[in-house]
């Protein structure tokens, strides 16, 4: 009997998937759909996740540890199940739809796009080909000290507020920098 993919054990069932996927792409298999059997997709679709997530998870895992990438599957998992009611968004954006890597809030780079990849993420929304959590956000978080993981989280709390989120990543920032004279 297959364990219920949102039961207790769903983050032993998603660490399972990524670490065979991993075997498999060390292996040479660069296909994500191939990466996993249809009821292995099946168990990802029910946490409102799919394989393309988890691949790129896999592929940058030099730099993006698993418990992040897990982080950031519950999140999505939270918001599929509670706010869409287990239903996946119609919405599907394109790269071209995001900010330009150059936009900027309040003389912050990269902040714009950023929103809009954690609230497209969320609601499952991403473009193929777009990941939350690419080597562009990990650099921000990085420089403002913000997990992406939390910055999900907040996005998520303040439904998007720009200006709330600014407050919050200056806050981050000027933490990280120490008091400004």
């Amino acid at each position: 009997m297959q364990a219920n993919p949102n039961g207790y054990h769903w983050t032993r069932r998603i660490t399972a998937l990524y670490h065979e996927a991993a075997r498999r792409y060390a292996g040479g298999e660069r296909d994500a759909d191939a990466l996993f059997s249809p009821e292995a997709t099946a168990e990802l679709a029910a946490i409102g996740a799919t394989p393309i997530e988890l691949y790129d998870y896999v592929e940058d895992a030099d730099d993006l540890d698993w418990e992040t990438a897990l982080l950031i599957i519950a999140l999505r998992r939270d918001y599929f199940l509670n706010v869409q009611n287990g239903e996946f968004s119609s919405k599907r954006l394109t790269r071209d739809d995001f900010p330009a890597k150059s936009a900027e809030l309040g003389g912050i780079p990269w902040l714009p796009r950023l929103i809009m990849k954690a609230l497209c993420r969320l609601r499952g929304e991403l473009p193929r080909d777009t990941m939350y959590g690419c080597g562009g956000d990990r650099a921000f978080c990085r420089e403002h000290d913000i997990h992406p993981a939390d910055f999900l989280r907040f996005t998520w709390q303040v439904e998007g507020d720009e200006a709330a989120i600014l407050e919050y990543v200056r806050r981050r920032s000027a933490v990280l920098s120490g008091p400004r004279y």
